[in-house]
């Protein structure tokens, strides 16, 4: 899952500015830097249609360059690119010089994997991406593409963190590691129908008393006496047993 080096063709920019800047693009061609590495900065242009299908092709800030200018190739990384805000094509481009060896920051792509495994997601939950990347620590011959999230074993309202990611040897996460990456999300009406359930689970909610139970507290004893009567009734008066 290691990037790939990319090769860019460059032409050196004698003139700085505004001006030079503008003839550039009129040339069909896009004004760039290259810094970085204890060197000085060293003014490019590249070819507008090229660098076009490589920011639209994605992950172009996470994909090693190999720029060649005058027969003599800079190992960079992409780091910034500035679009024109009414036509939307690219009109400058920053590349950092790595050195061999170098470690960099960078934010890498979070990718949801076996979402359709996952019982959450088949009982009607839905995956909710809550990071869309992450920010590692890595050599520059080490940078992966993407960090994959797997979510196939996660229920309904149950998340997944950084700790429970497996990074790549050599890689080390900015992030902190519980920090929630994608959860998986209740569908419409889901409180309604636990609460429902668990009303329904409920043992002897509206059940009878079972028989030879004991009173429920507080219900009403027999009032004292209240067999004497019936007693009584049964054995003759007195006055009858004299006549």
């Amino acid at each position: 899952m290691a990037t790939t080096v990319k090769e860019l063709k460059a032409t050196a920019r004698p003139k700085s500015g505004k001006g030079a800047a503008r003839a550039e693009r009129r040339a069909g061609r896009v004004p760039g830097v290259i810094y970085g590495n204890n060197q000085p900065p060293l003014p490019i242009s590249v070819d507008d249609r090229e660098l076009r299908a490589r920011i639209l092709a994605g992950r172009f800030l996470t994909t090693l360059v190999d720029v060649e200018l005058d027969g003599k190739k800079h190992r960079v990384i992409p780091r910034d690119y500035h679009l024109d805000p009414v036509k939307d094509f690219p009109i400058h481009v920053d590349f950092m010089r790595l050195g061999e060896g170098a470690t960099i920051r960078i934010s890498v792509p979070l990718h949801v994997v076996k979402a359709e495994g996952s019982p959450g997601v088949k009982r009607g939950g839905a995956v909710n991406i809550v990071a869309h990347s992450i920010e590692l620590e890595c050599g520059v011959e080490n940078i992966p593409q993407y960090i994959e999230a797997d979510v196939g074993s996660l229920e309904i309202g149950h998340s997944l963190h950084l700790a429970d990611i497996k990074l790549p040897a050599g890689v080390k996460a900015l992030t902190a590691e519980d920090a929630t990456l994608v959860t998986i999300v209740p569908p419409s009406g889901y409180a309604e129908e636990q609460k429902a359930a668990a009303a329904a689970a409920a043992p002897g909610a509206a059940a009878a008393p079972a028989a030879g139970a004991a009173p429920a507290a507080g219900a009403a004893a027999p009032a004292a006496g209240a067999k004497a009567p019936a007693a009584a009734a049964k054995a003759p008066a007195g006055g009858d047993k004299k006549k």
